[in-house]
């Protein structure tokens, strides 16, 4: 078997190479196998990236097992809950750009042979496995885990409680004692975000696609099992170079659309969207929003999570986990059961003998949630090419809606105007210049969204943006509009008091203004300048395309980018 690492570890030439693996302490025979790179992102700022390390040495012993040499190398994350509510955000989808580009270099640079990638959250997983697809050689990815719940007052709690009790603080409803007794409660430990929020969608769909082994979506954080899964995914990487099973193998049109039918029945959070696109660009899949929907009008929603529900990932894992899921869905004929995974065996072989442990976790697919996956995305005047909405954690009365439209240049404004009780039932918040380029970068609506429902206000009032939402919001919460109000996008065009109408079962979102009266603003329109103008911030944005397809950074010519 002819090993890319051989370049710089074979022959006379290479001799000063060799020099440099011996001062890093490697011996001739580590040297002479194939190198295995262990990308991890641990740090001491992010609860789902703090016991990362442990992780890493376990897979790291799984690849010395396999008779291959583990090398780490650590990578950057973002905590989005950290940085959630102020300009820190504009860091988080941009750093996915990143950490595919830092994924890419470390391992072409070095000719690397293989990948293990350990991330756990937002926009480190998606990141990760753009750049495995990018280059294309034997990867697999194992996460973190997600975080247990907290308990408070025998129920179950997690960070979004503690974002949804600042809104409550706030409009009155609790007092300062209880916000802190929530602050201490909610996240009890070492994980990621206890629901079915960006982190733990993206662990279940790199399961579903097949890079992660069953269990990755779901096994909790703190669990042995996790530590089990990681020398696992260290021995599978030198099985998978040995049998020539690389990311595209893996990465296909076949697989893209079992992850969409894996994210309908489990309800995923919007974002998922936004990185499906950017994984499928990368594996040069095609994909669009119209196969969201398309996807999303036959495969029924199974399962409410936080925040759609009061279950949380470790009642997925104890139901059954992915596994179960998409067993209901493969018998049901919403899977091909052929796709190729990291297993080295297909979907079918995976999931064929999984059991649903639990059905109130896991409904039947003859008792779904709604016969309409978890996600939407909608058209119309204020979104020629598409938003989304995360139908599975709309009230049912805010399907449908109509009101007038309450105008924020920016998330701050907004904030300002939901805790000042100027948001009255009925209204439609909008959002705007938040999208990738007039962010900069796309910032997450948790903020808002908690503050309306803390103050009981997301029954009856719609938001709408061209930045998104977290994971964990809820409520009537519209994102990506596309094109973004920085590119001329319509939604620029709505002012103060017109009316917008909503239409999630008939995918429709419009203001009620003539195509003249449009036209007009459109021609009287001036755009704000540039927020970000210096850093790479200012260089993503002048290169980030459209949320429409992946927000993902445009350089014509090559190939894999839009």
């Amino acid at each position: 078997m002819k090993l890319r690492s051989q370049t710089v570890t074979q022959g006379a030439d290479r001799a000063p190479h060799r020099s440099l693996f011996n001062a890093c302490g490697f011996t001739a025979e580590e040297i002479a196998r194939p190198l295995i790179g262990i990308l991890y992102s641990f740090s001491e700022i992010v609860p789902g990236h703090i016991h990362l390390d442990k992780l890493a040495e376990a897979a790291k012993a799984g690849v010395y097992m396999a008779g291959s040499t583990p090398i780490l190398m650590p990578m950057i994350g973002v905590c989005d809950g950290i940085v959630m509510g102020h300009g820190g955000m504009r860091y988080s989808l941009a750093s996915r750009e990143l950490i595919a580009d830092s994924v890419e270099t470390m391992a072409a640079a070095h000719c690397l042979d293989g990948l293990v990638l350990i991330p756990n959250c937002d926009k480190i997983i998606p990141g990760m496995i753009m750049g495995a697809a990018r280059l294309d050689i034997p990867s697999v990815l194992v996460s973190g885990g997600p975080m247990l719940a907290g308990r408070k007052d025998g129920k179950a709690i997690n960070l979004n409680t503690n974002f949804e009790a600042v809104g409550a603080f706030k409009g009155g409803l609790i007092d300062e004692t209880e916000l802190e007794r929530l602050e201490a409660a909610s996240c009890p430990g070492c994980g990621s975000c206890a629901g079915m929020y960006t982190a733990n969608s993206m662990n279940c769909l790199a399961e579903a696609i097949g890079i992660a082994l069953p269990g990755n979506g779901t096994i909790p954080a703190v669990y042995a099992a996790r530590t089990q899964l990681a020398k696992r995914a260290g021995r599978k990487v030198t099985e998978l170079l040995e049998r020539g099973i690389t990311p595209r193998a893996i990465i296909n049109e076949k697989s893209i659309r079992n992850a969409l039918a894996a994210d309908m029945a489990l309800g995923c959070s919007t974002n998922s969207v936004l990185h499906l696109l950017a994984i499928a660009n990368e594996a040069h899949v095609p994909l669009n929003l119209e196969a969201i929907n398309e996807v999303s009008g036959r495969v029924p929603n199974l399962c409410h999570l936080a925040p759609a529900g009061s279950h949380h990932m470790q009642d997925l894992h104890e139901a059954g986990g992915l596994p179960a899921v998409m067993n209901q869905l493969l018998k049901a004929g919403h899977l091909d059961a052929s796709a190729m995974t990291a297993t080295g065996k297909t979907v079918g072989e995976n999931v064929k003998d999984a059991v649903n442990g639990d059905t109130s976790v896991i409904r039947p697919m003859n008792n779904p949630y709604s016969a309409a996956g978890g996600i939407a995305v909608l058209w119309g005047n204020i979104a020629k090419d598409g938003c989304v909405v995360k139908q599975s954690a709309v009230a049912p009365e805010m399907m449908k809606h109509s009101g007038p439209a309450r105008v924020f240049d920016g998330e701050e404004q907004a904030i300002e105007a939901i805790f000042g009780g100027k948001i009255t039932s009925g209204d439609v918040v909008l959002i705007r210049y938040e999208g990738p380029s007039g962010g900069p970068g796309m910032r997450e609506m948790l903020g808002p969204t908690s503050a309306l429902a803390g103050m009981k206000l997301d029954t009856s009032v719609a938001l709408i943006t061209d930045g998104r939402f977290s994971g964990a919001s809820r409520g009537a919460s519209i994102g990506h509009v596309s094109p973004e109000a920085a590119e001329g996008g319509e939604i620029g065009l709505v002012q103060e008091g017109d009316v917008i109408e909503i239409d999630i079962p008939a995918h429709k979102i419009n203001v009620q203004a003539a195509d003249e009266e449009l036209q007009k603003r459109a021609r009287e329109q001036v755009l704000p300048a540039p927020r970000v103008t210096s850093g790479w911030l200012a260089r993503y944005s002048s290169q980030v395309s459209s949320a429409s397809t992946g927000a993902v950074m445009r350089f014509n010519g090559l190939r894999g980018r839009v």
